[in-house]
């Protein structure tokens, strides 16, 4: 149905979902995504998010930047903090942690973001 359109003719969802495409067709070992889910819908998110999982099941690389910290959990195996500096990395559970989010983001930021942040 979108064959014939510009791609400046797509919704955010649309556009994403063309770009995870041809992400797909690379076949690349190795994909970095910014900001993947900004402005599409909880659908195309969560279809963008399925094969993201497929494709690590694959065992290739993914490495996103990704500001919305509530779904850090569910989406992915490793997270790195990063602001001009590097705060912490490693395995979600051990750096999602509230120590290091106030050294990220200032103390108190987070006071429940869904997760673990006990230290």
């Amino acid at each position: 149905d979108y064959s014939e359109r510009h791609i400046s003719e797509l919704s955010g969802g649309q556009f994403q979902r063309v770009l995870i495409a041809r992400t797909l067709v690379q076949d690349a070992e190795l994909i970095f995504l910014d900001e993947p889910f900004v402005g599409i819908d909880v659908t195309s998110e969560r279809i963008i998010m399925e094969q993201l999982m497929n494709l690590r099941n694959e065992v290739k690389t993914i490495l996103i930047v990704h500001h919305d910290l509530a779904k850090v959990g569910q989406y992915f195996d490793e997270l790195v903090l990063i602001n001009k500096h590097l705060y912490a990395s490693g395995p979600v559970e051990e750096v999602m942690k509230s120590h290091n989010l106030d050294q990220v983001f200032g103390k108190g930021a987070f006071a429940d973001i869904g997760g673990n942040t006990d230290d």
